[in-house]
C-alpha cells in the first residue's frame, strides 16, 4: 500500500481506513467511499467497546445471554426483564439494588447488565465495595481523593458488588457516602447486598449517616430480592451427593464380584 496514504490516514487518525482499503470491493466511487468510512465508523465503535469493557474492570466474563432467569427472583411490579435488560435505567439515572443470599446471581446479573452497558457506549467501573473503600482512603492519605473523584465524573454506571459482606471504618463509610452522595440523580448504580436494608447499620457504624444512605438509594432504585438458596451452594451438596452414589455403587460392584468369584 502506497505509504503517502497510510502516514495520511495516521495523520488523520483514520485508524480503520488502511484495513478497509484492502477489504471493501470498488464499484463505483461513491459506494466504495461510503463503504470505507463505514468502516472507520464501525472499527472506532468496535474499539470504543473494547475500551470501555477493559477500564469497567469486570472480575468475569458473564453476559446476559448466559444468565438464568427462575422464579426466585422477584421484580418489583413496575419492571420488567426486559425493560431492565434494555438498560433504561441508566438514561433515566435510576438504580439497581440487588438483594438475596450470597451465591444466588445477583453479581452475574450486575455484571451482565454493565457489560452490555458498555456495548452500548456507556462509562461503567465495577468495584467490589471493600476495594472501593480501600482505594478511596489510599487516595485520601495520598492527597490523590480529587483526581480519584474527578476519573468517577465520566462514569455513567458504577457497580457496587457485595455490599455488607465487610464493615468499614468511620472514614471509610464517609468516603463512599460521599461517592453515593454525588452519583445521586445524576448518574446510575447497581448494588448488589445479602444484606436487607435495615441490616446496613452493621456496616455503617453512623446511624444517621446509614439513614441518609438508604434514602439516597431507593429513592430512584428498582430493588430486585432473591429469595432462593445459593446456586453454589446447591451445585455443590448436588456434586456431593452424585460422588457419594457412585461411591457406593462401585463398592457395591465390587462386592457383587467378590462373592461371584467366591
Amino acid at each position: 500500500m502506497n505509504e503517502a496514504i497510510l502516514t495520511l490516514c495516521k495523520q488523520l487518525r483514520l485508524a480503520h481506513v488502511a484495513e478497509a482499503i484492502k477489504e471493501v470491493p470498488f464499484t463505483d466511487p461513491e459506494e466504495y467511499m461510503y463503504q470505507i468510512l463505514l468502516k472507520e465508523q464501525q472499527g472506532r465503535e468496535q474499539a470504543k467497546i473494547a475500551r470501555n469493557l477493559k477500564q469497567a474492570r469486570f472480575i468475569d466474563t458473564k453476559t446476559l445471554e448466559s444468565y438464568q432467569w427462575h422464579k426466585d427472583i422477584c421484580l418489583p411490579s413496575h419492571l420488567t426483564k426486559d425493560e431492565l435488560e434494555q438498560l433504561n435505567f441508566i438514561r433515566r439515572k435510576e438504580n439497581v439494588i440487588l438483594v438475596g443470599a450470597p451465591g444466588t446471581g445477583k453479581t452475574h446479573l450486575a455484571s451482565a447488565l454493565g457489560r452490555k452497558a458498555c456495548e452500548q457506549g456507556y462509562e461503567v467501573r465495577f468495584y467490589r465495595v471493600s476495594h472501593l473503600v480501600e482505594e478511596l482512603e489510599q487516595a485520601l492519605y495520598a492527597g490523590k481523593l480529587k483526581p480519584f473523584r474527578s476519573k468517577l465524573e465520566k462514569v455513567d454506571l458504577m457497580i457496587l458488588d457485595e455490599m455488607g459482606y465487610l464493615p468499614f471504618g468511620k472514614e471509610g463509610a464517609k468516603l463512599l457516602f460521599q461517592i453515593i452522595s454525588e452519583f445521586y440523580e445524576q448518574k446510575s448504580l447497581i448494588i448488589t447486598s445479602n444484606l436487607e436494608f435495615s441490616q446496613w447499620n452493621r456496616i455503617f457504624s453512623d446511624s444517621r449517616l446509614t439513614a441518609a444512605l438508604v434514602d439516597r438509594l431507593i429513592h430512584h432504585a428498582h430493588i430486585i430480592s432473591y429469595t432462593g438458596q445459593s446456586f453454589r451452594l446447591t451445585n455443590a451438596l448436588s456434586r456431593k451427593y452424585w460422588v457419594a452414589t457412585l461411591c457406593i455403587f462401585r463398592c457395591n460392584s465390587l462386592h457383587f464380584s467378590v462373592a461371584k468369584h467366591n
